[in-house]
């Protein structure tokens, strides 16, 4: 008996967020460690790409630590709001009050 091909339904998540003091050295600790590139950096915040996930380093009180993930109806979540990088979101908090990210789906910026 033959299985039929699973079409996956799954939410993506697009890239999580951890704070860090120091932008420039936190992307020059994860270049160095891990193979990654780099998707964008400022003084304020950067973005790694990685084979599987992306990783936002964010400084403290500038930007929440955050878990995000791309849905179709983000808008459906809350009012999006444009970013600097193009992107449009909103963001909620979970059960535990982490900080979620609902994105609305976008061109990757390899």
């Amino acid at each position: 008996m033959s299985e039929s091909p699973v079409t996956s339904s799954k939410d993506r998540i697009d890239h999580i967020a951890i704070s860090v003091n120091d932008v420039k050295s936190a992307v020059e600790w994860y270049t160095s460690k891990f193979n990654c590139h780099i998707k964008y950096q400022d003084e304020t915040w950067a973005y790694l790409g990685f084979d599987n996930i992306n990783l936002a380093l964010v400084i403290p009180g500038q930007h929440p630590s955050h878990l995000a993930f791309i849905r179709e109806d983000a808008e459906e979540y809350g009012t999006l709001k444009t970013h600097r990088d193009g992107t449009k979101s909103c963001y909620l908090a979970d059960p535990a009050g982490n900080s979620i990210e609902i994105m609305a789906p976008y061109e990757d910026r390899d």
